[in-house]
């Protein structure tokens, strides 16, 4: 993610449109040497750096996306992507 504030309103604005009721996970945040951890349920969001990224680890941006029946996949990822 290229800024923490653009991604945290893409995934608030991704759960509003579809039928999600939980989101988690890791954000790599471009000029951070910590991952950001992600966490929303329904429209409560929570974010904070947890620790640095682990040489073994690979840096990306990896999130869980729970909701629903029939939720659109495609859609999700594309709004989350930006």
């Amino acid at each position: 993610a290229a800024d923490k504030a653009a991604l945290l309103k893409r995934v608030e604005e991704t759960i509003a449109a579809h039928d999600i009721l939980r989101v988690k996970g890791f954000a790599d945040v471009k000029g951070s040497s910590a991952r950001l951890l992600v966490q929303a349920v329904g429209p409560r969001l929570n974010s904070y750096f947890d620790r640095p990224w682990k040489a073994s680890e690979r840096r990306a941006t990896e999130l869980v996306v729970i909701g629903g029946k029939h939720m659109d996949r495609d859609a999700i990822a594309a709004m989350l992507r930006g």
